[in-house]
């Protein structure tokens, strides 16, 4: 949320308060649990959530259409995969994947019991 006050404008936001959306993305199994943290904003060219997929639930493999969209995932618990071009990378608590432009790649939750919660950035690069 923008908050302006006589000094200053700036933005707070709360996962508690975020919009949560709970979908199947890129084909993926199951549905994930999105909390949009800073979305419409002006400040940055970037989305930032907290998601969230539960045991065996999956992103699915994709590649943006949109010409130099990036990711950048951090892992705050669990454990998973992602792939980057089909090559299986694990991921754990405190592990941060780059996805660049044009690569195809995707999340998935590998663990039977625990939730696996990341935060997502993506925009447009400048390469």
């Amino acid at each position: 949320m923008e908050i302006t006050t006589p000094n200053a404008k700036y933005w707070k936001a709360s996962v508690k308060s975020s919009e949560q959306i709970t979908q199947s993305i890129h084909e993926g199994e199951g549905e994930i649990t999105r909390y949009k943290i800073v979305g419409d904003q002006k400040y940055l060219p970037i989305n930032y959530e907290l998601w969230e997929l539960e045991p065996g639930v999956s992103e699915g493999d994709h590649t943006h259409d949109t010409p130099n969209l990036a990711e950048i995932y951090h892992f705050l618990e669990g454990n998973g995969v992602i792939t980057i071009n089909g090559e299986e990378v694990k991921v754990t608590k405190d592990d941060t994947v780059l996805v660049p432009p044009g690569i195809d790649h995707g999340v998935y939750n590998t663990d039977s019991t625990e939730t696996l919660r990341m935060l997502i950035i993506w925009g447009i690069s400048n390469n």
